[in-house]
Protein backbone atom coordinates (compact mmCIF):
# COMPACT_ATOMS: atom_id res chain seq x y z
CA UNK A 1 0.00 0.00 0.00
CA UNK A 2 1.25 3.85 -0.81
CA UNK A 3 2.28 6.82 1.85
CA UNK A 4 1.07 9.78 1.60
CA UNK A 5 2.77 13.23 3.33
CA UNK A 6 -0.31 15.48 4.82
CA UNK A 7 -1.02 18.83 4.11
CA UNK A 8 -4.10 20.31 6.45
CA UNK A 9 -6.12 23.31 4.18
CA UNK A 10 -8.79 25.24 5.85
CA UNK A 11 -11.98 25.67 3.10
CA UNK A 12 -12.95 29.27 2.54
CA UNK A 13 -15.65 28.83 5.07
CA UNK A 14 -13.56 27.68 7.49
CA UNK A 15 -13.63 24.10 7.58
CA UNK A 16 -10.87 21.53 8.06
CA UNK A 17 -9.47 19.04 5.52
CA UNK A 18 -6.83 17.92 4.52
CA UNK A 19 -4.33 16.55 1.22
CA UNK A 20 -2.80 13.58 0.64
CA UNK A 21 0.79 13.93 -1.56
CA UNK A 22 1.67 10.40 -2.65
CA UNK A 23 5.07 9.29 -1.85
CA UNK A 24 7.17 8.52 -4.58
CA UNK A 25 11.15 8.34 -5.83
CA UNK A 26 9.83 8.55 -9.80
CA UNK A 27 10.24 11.86 -11.22
CA UNK A 28 6.83 13.53 -12.05
CA UNK A 29 7.29 16.04 -15.21
CA UNK A 30 3.56 15.78 -15.76
CA UNK A 31 2.52 18.09 -12.58
CA UNK A 32 -0.15 17.45 -10.54
CA UNK A 33 -3.00 15.94 -10.74
CA UNK A 34 -6.06 15.86 -7.93
CA UNK A 35 -8.12 12.94 -6.95
CA UNK A 36 -11.49 13.74 -5.49
CA UNK A 37 -13.33 10.56 -3.17
CA UNK A 38 -16.94 10.71 -3.04
CA UNK A 39 -19.58 10.42 -0.47
CA UNK A 40 -18.58 8.96 3.16
CA UNK A 41 -15.12 7.43 2.05
CA UNK A 42 -11.94 8.55 2.40
CA UNK A 43 -8.70 9.34 -0.46
CA UNK A 44 -7.70 5.89 0.41
CA UNK A 45 -10.51 4.46 -1.49
CA UNK A 46 -7.97 5.04 -4.68
CA UNK A 47 -5.48 2.75 -2.92
CA UNK A 48 -7.28 -0.41 -3.29
CA UNK A 49 -4.84 -3.84 -2.64
CA UNK A 50 -5.02 -4.74 -5.95
CA UNK A 51 -1.29 -5.37 -7.56
CA UNK A 52 -1.78 -2.04 -9.23
CA UNK A 53 -4.11 0.44 -8.87
CA UNK A 54 -5.01 3.85 -10.08
CA UNK A 55 -1.99 5.53 -7.87
CA UNK A 56 0.90 3.19 -9.03
CA UNK A 57 -1.00 4.14 -13.10
CA UNK A 58 -0.70 7.55 -12.36
CA UNK A 59 2.51 7.67 -10.81
CA UNK A 60 4.29 5.57 -13.29
CA UNK A 61 3.11 7.57 -16.06
CA UNK A 62 4.54 10.72 -13.96
CA UNK A 63 2.56 12.71 -12.52
CA UNK A 64 2.68 14.19 -8.98
CA UNK A 65 -0.37 12.80 -7.18
CA UNK A 66 -2.43 14.98 -4.86
CA UNK A 67 -5.53 13.36 -2.99
CA UNK A 68 -8.01 15.88 -1.44
CA UNK A 69 -10.09 14.68 1.86
CA UNK A 70 -12.95 17.27 1.54
CA UNK A 71 -15.95 17.41 4.26
CA UNK A 72 -17.62 14.60 3.27
CA UNK A 73 -14.47 12.26 4.00
CA UNK A 74 -14.40 10.07 6.98
CA UNK A 75 -11.42 11.48 8.80
CA UNK A 76 -12.67 14.83 8.58
CA UNK A 77 -15.11 16.06 11.47
CA UNK A 78 -18.75 14.59 10.74
CA UNK A 79 -20.91 17.71 9.59
CA UNK A 80 -24.16 18.38 7.65
CA UNK A 81 -22.67 19.21 4.32
CA UNK A 82 -24.22 19.22 0.61
CA UNK A 83 -22.70 19.27 -2.86
CA UNK A 84 -22.88 23.45 -2.79
CA UNK A 85 -21.66 24.06 0.65
CA UNK A 86 -18.42 21.16 -0.63
CA UNK A 87 -18.34 23.13 -4.39
CA UNK A 88 -18.09 26.47 -3.12
CA UNK A 89 -15.39 25.94 -0.09
CA UNK A 90 -13.53 22.81 -0.41
CA UNK A 91 -12.52 21.76 -3.71
CA UNK A 92 -11.53 25.60 -4.65
CA UNK A 93 -9.74 25.99 -1.74
CA UNK A 94 -7.86 22.46 -2.12
CA UNK A 95 -7.33 23.35 -6.18
CA UNK A 96 -5.27 26.55 -4.97
CA UNK A 97 -2.92 25.17 -2.07
CA UNK A 98 -1.58 22.32 -4.51
CA UNK A 99 -0.93 25.39 -7.05
CA UNK A 100 0.58 27.15 -3.99
CA UNK A 101 2.57 24.09 -2.60
CA UNK A 102 4.01 23.27 -6.31
CA UNK A 103 4.21 26.41 -8.30
CA UNK A 104 2.05 24.96 -11.09
CA UNK A 105 -0.58 27.35 -12.51
CA UNK A 106 -2.92 24.50 -13.32
CA UNK A 107 -3.15 21.02 -12.23
CA UNK A 108 -5.31 17.94 -13.42
CA UNK A 109 -7.81 16.22 -11.84
CA UNK A 110 -9.59 12.96 -11.50
CA UNK A 111 -13.46 12.92 -10.04
CA UNK A 112 -15.57 10.45 -8.49
CA UNK A 113 -19.73 10.26 -7.56
CA UNK A 114 -20.11 13.19 -5.45
CA UNK A 115 -16.98 14.26 -5.54
CA UNK A 116 -17.48 14.62 -9.00
CA UNK A 117 -21.15 16.14 -8.63
CA UNK A 118 -19.62 18.49 -5.95
CA UNK A 119 -16.33 19.40 -8.59
CA UNK A 120 -18.43 20.16 -11.41
CA UNK A 121 -20.41 23.02 -9.87
CA UNK A 122 -17.09 24.66 -8.60
CA UNK A 123 -16.26 24.34 -12.35
CA UNK A 124 -19.11 25.68 -13.71
CA UNK A 125 -19.72 28.54 -11.09
CA UNK A 126 -15.67 29.29 -12.29
CA UNK A 127 -14.01 28.11 -8.94
CA UNK A 128 -11.49 26.16 -10.28
CA UNK A 129 -10.50 27.80 -13.29
CA UNK A 130 -6.61 26.57 -12.87
CA UNK A 131 -7.89 22.62 -13.80
CA UNK A 132 -7.72 22.40 -17.26
CA UNK A 133 -8.58 18.17 -18.01
CA UNK A 134 -11.11 16.54 -15.69
CA UNK A 135 -11.62 12.77 -15.44
CA UNK A 136 -15.31 11.99 -14.32
CA UNK A 137 -16.50 9.01 -12.88
CA UNK A 138 -20.20 8.07 -12.44
CA UNK A 139 -22.21 10.45 -12.25
CA UNK A 140 -21.60 14.55 -12.71
CA UNK A 141 -24.26 16.68 -14.02
CA UNK A 142 -27.40 15.02 -14.81
CA UNK A 143 -27.81 12.60 -12.23
CA UNK A 144 -29.58 9.41 -13.11
CA UNK A 145 -31.35 6.82 -11.05
CA UNK A 146 -33.68 4.09 -11.20
CA UNK A 147 -36.92 3.74 -10.44
CA UNK A 148 -36.63 1.71 -7.17
CA UNK A 149 -33.92 4.43 -6.37
CA UNK A 150 -36.20 7.21 -6.83
CA UNK A 151 -39.16 5.46 -4.69
CA UNK A 152 -35.97 4.79 -1.58
CA UNK A 153 -35.06 8.53 -2.07
CA UNK A 154 -38.80 9.85 -1.84
CA UNK A 155 -40.78 7.47 0.40
CA UNK A 156 -37.66 6.01 2.80
CA UNK A 157 -35.28 8.63 3.21
CA UNK A 158 -38.05 10.72 5.24
CA UNK A 159 -38.57 7.95 7.49
CA UNK A 160 -34.88 7.06 8.13
CA UNK A 161 -34.10 11.22 8.76
CA UNK A 162 -36.78 10.81 11.85
CA UNK A 163 -34.34 8.26 13.16
CA UNK A 164 -31.24 9.75 12.20
CA UNK A 165 -29.52 12.57 10.75
CA UNK A 166 -26.69 10.27 9.36
CA UNK A 167 -26.04 6.78 8.14
CA UNK A 168 -22.85 4.98 8.51
CA UNK A 169 -22.18 1.56 6.99
CA UNK A 170 -19.25 0.81 9.66
CA UNK A 171 -22.42 -0.13 11.75
CA UNK A 172 -22.18 -3.60 9.93
CA UNK A 173 -19.16 -4.48 11.62
CA UNK A 174 -19.74 -2.34 14.84
CA UNK A 175 -23.01 -1.36 15.96
CA UNK A 176 -22.39 1.21 18.99
CA UNK A 177 -26.52 1.65 20.16
CA UNK A 178 -29.75 0.36 19.38
CA UNK A 179 -30.59 2.69 16.53
CA UNK A 180 -27.04 1.36 14.59
CA UNK A 181 -28.06 -2.47 15.21
CA UNK A 182 -32.17 -1.82 13.95
CA UNK A 183 -30.46 -0.49 10.45
CA UNK A 184 -27.54 -3.25 10.74
CA UNK A 185 -30.60 -5.53 11.45
CA UNK A 186 -32.86 -4.40 8.02
CA UNK A 187 -29.73 -4.65 6.07
CA UNK A 188 -29.18 -8.07 6.88
CA UNK A 189 -32.80 -9.07 6.06
CA UNK A 190 -33.20 -7.25 2.73
CA UNK A 191 -29.74 -8.05 1.36
CA UNK A 192 -28.16 -11.77 1.19
CA UNK A 193 -25.75 -11.17 -1.92
CA UNK A 194 -22.16 -12.85 -1.29
CA UNK A 195 -20.26 -9.71 0.17
CA UNK A 196 -19.49 -8.42 3.19
CA UNK A 197 -21.58 -7.20 5.86
CA UNK A 198 -20.16 -3.45 5.40
CA UNK A 199 -20.66 -4.42 1.68
CA UNK A 200 -23.81 -4.98 1.85
CA UNK A 201 -24.59 -1.99 4.37
CA UNK A 202 -22.83 0.75 1.58
CA UNK A 203 -25.44 -1.06 -0.57
CA UNK A 204 -28.16 -0.37 1.23
CA UNK A 205 -27.12 3.48 1.82
CA UNK A 206 -26.01 4.20 -1.81
CA UNK A 207 -28.46 2.28 -4.29
CA UNK A 208 -30.89 -0.53 -4.84
CA UNK A 209 -28.45 -2.97 -6.15
CA UNK A 210 -26.88 -6.35 -4.39
CA UNK A 211 -24.18 -5.24 -4.88
CA UNK A 212 -24.77 -1.71 -5.82
CA UNK A 213 -21.25 -0.13 -6.14
CA UNK A 214 -19.64 -2.59 -7.28
CA UNK A 215 -19.66 -6.04 -9.73
CA UNK A 216 -18.74 -8.75 -7.16
CA UNK A 217 -16.69 -10.74 -10.10
CA UNK A 218 -14.98 -7.46 -10.46
CA UNK A 219 -13.73 -7.35 -6.92
CA UNK A 220 -10.81 -9.83 -5.70
CA UNK A 221 -11.51 -11.37 -2.25
CA UNK A 222 -8.60 -9.00 -0.62
CA UNK A 223 -10.45 -6.18 -1.63
CA UNK A 224 -13.96 -7.01 -0.39
CA UNK A 225 -12.18 -7.16 3.07
CA UNK A 226 -10.47 -4.12 2.84
CA UNK A 227 -13.82 -1.91 2.07
CA UNK A 228 -14.86 -2.88 5.14
CA UNK A 229 -12.80 -0.09 6.97
CA UNK A 230 -13.24 2.63 3.48
CA UNK A 231 -17.02 3.79 4.52
CA UNK A 232 -18.47 5.72 7.14
CA UNK A 233 -20.53 9.49 8.17
CA UNK A 234 -22.66 10.20 5.84
CA UNK A 235 -24.82 12.87 6.71
CA UNK A 236 -29.13 12.77 5.14
CA UNK A 237 -28.27 16.46 4.54
CA UNK A 238 -26.41 15.45 1.06
CA UNK A 239 -29.56 12.90 0.41
CA UNK A 240 -31.84 15.87 0.77
CA UNK A 241 -29.65 17.79 -1.81
CA UNK A 242 -28.86 14.94 -4.03
CA UNK A 243 -32.98 14.50 -4.42
CA UNK A 244 -33.61 17.83 -5.41
CA UNK A 245 -31.17 17.10 -8.23
CA UNK A 246 -32.34 13.69 -9.44
CA UNK A 247 -36.04 15.06 -9.85
CA UNK A 248 -34.76 18.21 -11.31
CA UNK A 249 -32.32 16.31 -13.98
CA UNK A 250 -29.49 17.97 -13.96
CA UNK A 251 -27.62 19.96 -10.52
CA UNK A 252 -29.52 22.24 -8.62
CA UNK A 253 -28.63 24.68 -6.00
CA UNK A 254 -29.22 23.18 -2.59
CA UNK A 255 -32.33 25.51 -2.39
CA UNK A 256 -33.74 24.46 -5.68
CA UNK A 257 -33.35 27.63 -7.41
CA UNK A 258 -30.24 27.47 -9.80
CA UNK A 259 -30.61 24.97 -12.81
CA UNK A 260 -26.39 24.90 -13.15
CA UNK A 261 -27.05 22.86 -16.99
CA UNK A 262 -29.41 25.67 -17.33
CA UNK A 263 -27.06 28.23 -19.24
CA UNK A 264 -24.22 27.40 -21.55
CA UNK A 265 -21.17 26.01 -20.19
CA UNK A 266 -18.80 28.63 -19.45
CA UNK A 267 -16.21 26.34 -18.21
CA UNK A 268 -13.12 25.93 -20.10
CA UNK A 269 -12.25 22.32 -19.21
CA UNK A 270 -12.10 19.57 -20.89
CA UNK A 271 -13.96 16.69 -19.57
CA UNK A 272 -13.52 12.81 -20.30
CA UNK A 273 -16.32 10.92 -18.48
CA UNK A 274 -16.48 7.39 -17.46
CA UNK A 275 -19.12 4.92 -16.11
CA UNK A 276 -20.05 1.58 -15.70
CA UNK A 277 -23.03 -0.19 -17.76
CA UNK A 278 -23.93 -2.18 -14.46
CA UNK A 279 -23.76 0.93 -12.12
CA UNK A 280 -26.80 0.39 -9.52
CA UNK A 281 -26.30 3.59 -7.88
CA UNK A 282 -26.21 6.07 -10.28
CA UNK A 283 -27.04 5.02 -14.10
CA UNK A 284 -24.34 5.21 -16.85
CA UNK A 285 -27.04 7.39 -18.88
CA UNK A 286 -25.94 10.39 -15.80
CA UNK A 287 -22.84 10.25 -17.82
CA UNK A 288 -24.32 10.04 -21.19
CA UNK A 289 -26.44 13.23 -20.65
CA UNK A 290 -23.41 14.88 -19.36
CA UNK A 291 -21.56 14.05 -22.31
CA UNK A 292 -24.23 15.07 -24.47
CA UNK A 293 -24.52 18.31 -22.75
CA UNK A 294 -21.00 19.37 -23.15
CA UNK A 295 -21.02 17.96 -26.87
CA UNK A 296 -23.88 20.06 -27.75
CA UNK A 297 -21.80 23.39 -27.24
CA UNK A 298 -18.11 21.81 -28.01
CA UNK A 299 -18.65 19.09 -30.41
CA UNK A 300 -15.71 16.51 -30.43
CA UNK A 301 -13.57 18.31 -27.61
CA UNK A 302 -14.87 16.16 -24.28
CA UNK A 303 -14.81 12.32 -24.34
CA UNK A 304 -17.11 9.37 -22.57
CA UNK A 305 -16.28 5.59 -21.82
CA UNK A 306 -18.97 3.39 -20.95
CA UNK A 307 -17.76 -0.29 -19.75
CA UNK A 308 -20.17 -3.00 -19.90
CA UNK A 309 -19.03 -5.36 -17.20
CA UNK A 310 -18.45 -2.40 -14.73
CA UNK A 311 -20.41 -0.73 -12.37
CA UNK A 312 -20.20 2.10 -9.79
CA UNK A 313 -16.57 1.67 -7.87
CA UNK A 314 -15.20 -0.85 -9.55
CA UNK A 315 -13.89 1.34 -12.22
CA UNK A 316 -10.90 2.21 -10.10
CA UNK A 317 -10.87 -0.75 -7.55
CA UNK A 318 -11.45 -3.96 -9.96
CA UNK A 319 -8.98 -6.14 -10.13
CA UNK A 320 -8.59 -5.65 -13.73
CA UNK A 321 -8.87 -2.03 -13.64
CA UNK A 322 -5.52 -1.36 -14.18
CA UNK A 323 -6.14 -2.99 -17.77
CA UNK A 324 -9.39 -2.45 -18.21
CA UNK A 325 -9.89 1.17 -16.94
CA UNK A 326 -6.59 2.92 -16.41
CA UNK A 327 -4.82 3.18 -19.67
CA UNK A 328 -8.28 5.38 -21.03
CA UNK A 329 -8.17 7.60 -18.01
CA UNK A 330 -4.23 8.35 -18.84
CA UNK A 331 -4.86 8.88 -22.23
CA UNK A 332 -7.61 11.28 -21.45
CA UNK A 333 -5.18 13.05 -19.05
CA UNK A 334 -2.24 13.12 -21.49
CA UNK A 335 -4.41 14.65 -24.25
Amino acid sequence: MHQFDLYPFTSFDGFKCNLWRLKTERPTPKGPVLLVHGAGVKSNIFNAPNDKNILDSLTEDGYDVWLENWRGSMLCTPNEWNLEIVADNDHPAAVQEICRLTGYATIKAVIHCQGSTSFMISVLKGLVPQVTTIVSNAVSLHPVVSGASRFKLNSLVPVVKRMTSYLNPHWADDAPNLKAKLFRSIVKLTHWENDTDVGKFVSFTYGVGHPALWELDNLSDETKNWIRGEFGYVPMSFFDHITKCIAAGALVSADGKINYAGDKPAAQARFAFFAGRLNKCFSYESQVNTYNYFNSYRPDYHKLYVYDTYSHLDIFMGKDAYKDIFPAMIYELNN
